[in-house]
């Protein structure tokens, strides 16, 4: 059966030979006789899955011995917990830049934990459709915190934040995670759910910098602590083993490709099939988010009205591509372009989008 071209914004798109070769050892991994997730995580065998998944992280950010790379459960939304609850410091005000529902969530948790907080900037004033060119920091920050590619509104970081001294910058990097070279040494903590863009779900991928895990509150329950989590290798209890193999296989890909150059290169001409065919479209497409600050990632775009939106979206899976539907908060299409689709998906929507536009503008 012939693949969909897959612009699900995640669960999303796996690269085609990382697939194969996880059905090639699904049922017996490397002739053992045995599949991953029946393997014992105390075996040799999987520790050396993990270690080499551990290191392919640090390989391709180019992070060295002052970096921790944690295998979590709970996805980002567990982050959006944990993260205050080991470094929002007694006295100190976590700070936030607010630019759309993910970022929300993350006020919201640190709300129920009673902890203070600072909006340092934010996009709500025009509907999150833009990235905040500056921000104000409180007077005493714990860090802080910014969302680098907003999954539902589609627009994207495109430089790192200037952060002075001394104040960590944390980021939630989920749906733009190994994406692109970026220079991770700015960053005390970044974390992503693996789901976009370097595997299935299941597994938040964490990297730490030990000077800020040195720091963490200490007493925390044994599942929200980073510190217990970092002692034991992600493996304080059970971890999700057939995700985290994955993850693997999939960095294995993006070093194949040849790196975050080669994949943001592979990235940006994907976007620019789909964004041509809005801008050439002389208003029938519409973007949602200014220019400067269109993502990579999620491409989101409207029609001249809902009607046609929903005919563009049928007709499209019709054709054989699917998950174009805007997230339901905000409606609209959206494209998700992540590092595994391949090119000539994104090739194809872009004439999907021209031809509809004849047949129907």
């Amino acid at each position: 059966m012939e693949r969909v071209h897959n612009f699900n914004a995640g669960p999303a798109v796996l690269p085609e030979e990382v697939m194969r070769e996880a059905q090639a050892d699904f049922f017996s991994y490397k002739g053992m006789g045995l599949s991953v997730m029946e393997m014992s995580h105390r075996s040799k065998e999987y520790q050396a899955i993990i270690d080499e998944t551990y290191a392919a992280v640090k390989r391709i950010y180019g992070l060295g011995d002052d970096y921790e790379v944690l295998f979590l459960q709970g996805g980002a939304s567990m982050q959006f917990l944990m993260v205050p609850m080991n470094f929002a410091f007694e006295g100190k005000e976590v700070n936030i830049i607010h630019t759309g529902v993910w970022s929300k969530k993350a006020i919201d948790e640190m709300k129920k934990l009673g902890k203070p907080y600072h909006v340092a900037a934010s996009s709500e004033d025009r509907k999150f459709s833009y990235i905040p060119k500056g921000f104000e920091l409180s007077d005493n920050p714990s860090y802080l915190h910014i969302t680098t590619n907003n999954t539902i509104y589609g627009t994207e970081w495109k430089t790192d934040p200037d952060v002075p001294a001394g104040i960590p910058l944390i980021a939630d990097m989920s749906s733009n995670f190994m994406s692109k070279p970026i220079d991770a040494q700015r960053y005390s903590l970044i974390y992503a759910g693996a789901q976009k863009n370097v595997g299935p779900s299941g597994t938040a991928v964490v990297i730490i910098k030990k000077d800020l895990l040195e720091q963490a509150i200490p007493g925390l329950p044994s599942m929200l602590d980073y510190q217990l989590m970092a002692k034991n290798g992600s493996m304080y209890n059970t971890p999700a083993t057939f995700t985290i193999y994955m993850i693997g296989l999939v960095l294995k890909w993006v070093e194949d490709f040849g790196g975050l150059e080669k994949v943001e290169q592979n990235n940006i001409a994907k976007a620019k099939y789909i964004y041509d065919a809005i801008d050439s479209s002389g208003g029938y497409y519409r973007g949602t988010v200014d220019a400067e600050d269109r993502s990579l990632m999620n491409i989101t775009f409207r029609l001249p009205s809902e009607e046609l939106e929903a005919k563009f979206i049928a007709e499209a899976a019709r054709n054989g591509m699917i998950g174009l539907k805007g997230h339901r908060s905000v409606g609209g299409c959206r494209a998700s372009t992540y590092n595994s689709l391949p090119l000539p998906a994104a090739h194809a929507l872009g004439e999907f989008m021209r031809n509809f536009q004849q047949q129907n503008g």
